[in-house]
């Protein structure tokens, strides 16, 4: 009995040892050793200053201040509101103008010093040039293009193996970018010709960006691109093809980032809504999809053609131009999902192209190029036979300007298709391209269109683009055109052409 006792004073379990050992652990047993206060004097605290001073690393000047310029600029900067921000950079950018207008007066030798006179004459241009950016007044550059000379002419800076069907500049103007039907993706520069080729990633790397891929697939023609679209920021490009999807590419690094899928057929025709993020697309499935880049988002959807889907535009405002198979041409309405519907009196619409926000321009598929407005649901003015070709007697399809039919023969050659139509954006110059031997430039006036010149260049001209001083014009040329092996030309090269513009 006493020995249960015992027992059960001492414990039959003790924390760390054995079940029923009387053993008691030391661990336990032992008092915890306080911790011994070690007083430090003065003299034996090392800075790290002192260190780096050593070393011969200071973190600030002779007054002992940091001179750290990004550190600074963040304290200083990080308390400021939007508003704050935005006058800041205004200022510094009046500033610049200010020195700038300084500098050219000190090299005129010109010692008139009038604050007030620069400043006036700075507003002046800041006004007008956002004006002209929005598009309330138009820059007057066709008056200014002079003929060109007998030595000017389309010269082909980037090689293609197959016909280049899409092209697209900058928004400074010293990159370009084209796509073909070989699938090729080129990234070049204007002045000095040097390009770099896009990689396609492997198909893993693609279904993790967003790709459904499709089994079973046809290796040969899964990368044939037919549009291509660069944000006005520079930083996206945009390419769709006949895989049905489109494709995001980082312009910076070339690499592939994001794929949308959602059409249902190829997607025909990309553009980017200028100053946005926001991208449009057209297809054969006769949609028009929005998608938002920078989030990689799926906005919304248009609908409205009864044919494919050829050609797409856009301005700054929530608006799409696009014509169809269907022989239409459909403004849309996109935060509205609604759309005003413009028919082609007697041809096929082949592309389209913003002028203003109320002016439109267009080529048809029997080489006429006509003028559109908001307000009336036929062309203003129309150029019948501007790109006409007559093969072996056949004439094109003829157009009156009331939109009444002619009875003509109905055998259109490809070569009088008018495939491509552009302008310099917010001026009154635009060109038109088809397979007839050569591109045309027109002076946009008060509801007519003005034949300038005709710059000769042989292939089917599949895409133009201006430069946006107006300095130079771009053409995607080939021997097929866009969207099939409707005509060859034999002779053509495959291509990127570039042909200088002399302004006055």
């Amino acid at each position: 009995m006493k020995y249960n006792n015992e027992k059960k004073k001492g414990g039959s379990f003790k924390r760390g040892g054995k079940k029923g050992s009387n053993e008691r652990d030391p661990f336990f047993e032992e008092e915890p050793k306080k911790r011994r206060k070690v007083s430090y004097d003065d003299d034996d605290i090392e800075s790290v200053d002192s260190d780096a001073e050593e070393n011969g690393f200071t973190g600030g000047d002779e007054d002992g201040r940091r001179v750290d310029g990004e550190v600074e600029d963040e304290d200083e900067f990080a308390d400021e509101t939007a508003g704050e921000k935005r006058k800041r950079l205004a200022e510094e950018m009046l500033n610049r103008r200010r020195e700038a207008m300084r500098r050219e007066r000190e090299e005129a030798d010109n010692d008139d010093d009038d604050d007030e006179d620069d400043d006036e004459t700075i507003k002046k241009s800041l006004m007008q040039k956002q004006q002209e950016d929005s598009g309330r007044i138009r820059r007057l550059i066709a008056s200014r293009v002079q003929e060109p000379l007998s030595t000017d002419g389309f010269s082909v800076i980037v090689k293609h193996r197959r016909s280049v069907v899409s092209v697209a500049l900058s928004d400074d103007d010293s990159r370009g970018f084209s796509a073909s039907k070989d699938g090729t993706i080129m990234h070049w520069d204007v002045s000095s010709g040097k390009t770099d080729k896009y990689i396609w990633p492997s198909d893993e790397i693609l279904k993790s960006h967003g790709m459904k891929l499709r089994e079973p697939r046809n290796k040969n023609h899964s990368r044939e691109s037919l549009a291509l679209a660069v944000s006005s920021d520079g930083r996206y490009l945009a390419t769709g093809g006949v895989d049905r999807h489109v494709h995001i590419w980082d312009v910076r690094t070339r690499e592939h980032v994001q794929a949308f899928p959602g059409h249902r057929n190829t997607v025909s025709c990309l553009c980017f809504r200028y100053g946005t993020s926001e991208l449009y697309s057209g297809s054969f499935d006769r949609t028009v999809k929005v998608w938002n880049v920078e989030d990689k988002a799926f906005i919304t959807e248009n609908h409205g053609h009864q044919g494919e889907i050829l050609a797409i535009d856009a301005l700054r405002k929530e608006r799409a131009l696009t014509v169809g198979r269907d022989r239409t041409m459909l403004y849309h309405k996109v935060p509205e999902s609604s759309r005003m519907i413009y028919r082609a009196p007697a041809s096929s619409l082949e592309s389209c192209c913003f002028i203003s926000d109320n002016e439109y321009l267009s080529g048809s598929d029997n080489g006429t190029v006509a003028l559109w407005g908001m307000l009336k649901k036929k062309p203003v003015f129309v150029f019948k036979n501007a790109h006409q070709d007559i093969p072996d007697g056949i004439t094109t399809n003829g157009i009156l300007e009331n939109g009444d039919h002619e009875p003509v023969n109905n055998n259109c050659s490809a070569n009088s298709w008018v495939n491509a139509v552009a302008t310099s954006r917010g001026s009154d110059l635009a060109a038109s391209g088809a397979g007839n031997g050569f591109v045309r430039l027109w002076a946009v006036e008060t509801n007519a269109i003005r034949p300038l010149y005709e710059l000769p260049l042989t292939g089917f001209v599949n895409s133009l683009a201006f430069a946006k001083s107006g300095k130079f014009l771009i053409a995607g040329v080939g021997q097929e055109t866009r969207f099939g092996r409707w005509g060859c030309l034999k002779s053509a090269q495959n291509g990127v052409a570039i042909h200088p513009l002399r302004l006055a």
